[in-house]
């Protein structure tokens, strides 16, 4: 909740945040002001403002709040502990929001509450005749508005930086949920920067080698589709290295049918992947005598070897006994007489043959 009188603003977070979150909702606020910044903020005694506060001495701010107060030109005021009263607006105010917009509202996702409140600010909250001054809080902020100094043109990072180390399965883990990284980050220190809305991921270089959406979920796991891109490169080539080998000493040739299956073939691991297949299916001396062949004949492809070792490895049926004709066979022929009633010629007529 963010109240603004005058050259004082007083913020009341009913949520325990980080600090990313903590600055993150001061930068709205300003966002919501026009991009302006109060003179002061009045503070409760959170430890993401103040560390430590000791009654009779001046409190100790956190360096992050205090960087953040410089920057921005503001002056930080804590409450006294205790004293309550000292931010009685912020109080009411958070009162009237619970009784007014949340109590009753239905919500689908969290993500739904923010237009709602937009909406109830400009039609109801906003509009309306304040209790205690007797003015609209949009009329009595023009006036206040002149009081308010515009934000500086560099914006504030507003990250929070950890040091972490990936796991050997190149995940690094924020608030239960893994966030991947490049393989070759696997096992090493990285920096890790937390935003509201994002997680970024560095090398000991200062490089940004990740970037996810951060989650509020729990247990969950996000993998770019690119960071095990190389190790799976590397494992196929591992593979191919191994098929390679098997290949070669099937034969002498094989290097020079290989070195010409590159030439010809635009996949030649396809053509070496099934030439080793087929030396598993009908042995390592059938498959070396067709390279051998397929060599002398120029034919680079795992088509001609497989046709090869098909062909030779064909049972062919056992050949029958010879049986000759003679030719006095061929005289006892006996036809039967032809019906000429085929071709329209019947028993009384003569035939012109």
């Amino acid at each position: 909740m963010v109240l603004c009188y005058s050259r004082l603003m007083y913020l009341e977070f009913t949520v325990s945040q980080t600090m990313e979150h903590f600055l993150a909702c001061h930068i709205h606020a300003f966002e919501s002001f026009g991009h302006r910044v109060p003179a002061k903020i009045m503070i409760d005694n959170l430890k993401s403002a103040v560390l430590r506060r000791l009654t009779g001495a001046a409190p100790v701010f956190n360096p992050r709040y205090l960087d953040f107060a410089h920057h921005h030109g503001f002056q930080i005021v804590p409450c006294n502990v205790g004293q309550g009263h000292e931010k009685g607006r912020v109080e009411s105010g958070v009162g009237y929001v619970k009784k007014n917009l949340l109590a009753g509202l239905d919500i689908p996702e969290f993500h739904a509450l923010a237009p709602a409140a937009r909406h109830w600010l400009d039609t109801i909250a906003n509009v309306r005749i304040h209790g205690e001054t007797r003015q609209r809080p949009v009329e009595l902020f023009e006036t206040e508005r002149a009081h308010l100094h515009p934000m500086p043109e560099n914006l504030y990072d507003l990250g929070t930086v950890h040091t972490v180390r990936a796991s050997n399965r190149f995940r690094v883990v924020l608030d239960a949920n893994r966030y991947s990284v490049p393989t070759a980050y696997a096992s090493q220190r990285l920096t890790l920067k937390c935003y509201p809305d994002r997680v970024c991921i560095y090398n000991r270089d200062d490089a940004l080698i990740a970037r996810h959406a951060r989650s509020y979920e729990r247990f969950r796991d996000f993998e770019d589709p690119d960071h095990p891109k190389a190790l799976l490169a590397e494992r196929r080539s591992a593979r191919h290295q191994k098929l390679l080998q098997r290949f070669f000493v099937l034969s002498a040739n094989a290097e020079r049918y290989y070195a010409q299956l590159e030439q010809r073939r635009f996949n030649p691991r396809h053509h070496v992947h099934k030439i080793v297949a087929l030396s598993e299916i009908y042995g390592a001396a059938a498959t070396a005598r067709a390279l051998d062949d397929a060599c002398a004949f120029e034919a680079f492809s795992s088509d001609y070897i497989a046709n090869l070792l098909e062909a030779r490895a064909r049972t062919l049926p056992e050949p029958s006994a010879l049986h000759l004709t003679r030719r006095a066979d061929l005289l006892e022929l006996e036809l039967p007489e032809p019906d000429l009633a085929l071709y329209g010629l019947g028993d009384d007529e003569p035939s012109t043959t």
